[in-house]
């Protein structure tokens, strides 16, 4: 083998090599960028959940108010068909006198 023939392979593969490594620098710089991204992506899975537990809280609260409101309600309405029917009562006793 010839001097020009060693050489022109040693070049061919430190060509190779370099292709290789930008291949591989290339593949890692897609790596990275997904790494990123799925972490981004947690983060925001993360602040979801924690908004979830806490709309579900808020959900819980409101709908314990609205029973305590229905009962409310329901209490006023049966007072006033009370006092509504004491009222007739009274007017209908004193038609009578």
């Amino acid at each position: 083998m010839s001097e020009n023939e060693n050489s022109d392979g040693y070049n061919l593969a430190a060509e190779r090599v370099e292709r290789a490594l930008a291949r591989l620098e290339a593949s890692l710089r897609g790596l990275n960028s997904r790494v990123r991204s799925i972490a981004r992506i947690e983060a925001d899975v993360k602040r979801l959940e924690e908004d979830r537990a806490a709309l579900a809280n808020e959900l819980g609260r409101t709908n314990s108010k609205a029973k305590k409101l229905d009962a409310a309600a329901s209490d006023v309405s049966r007072r006033l068909v009370n006092a509504m029917e004491s009222v007739k009562t009274v007017l209908a006793d004193e038609e009578q006198k």
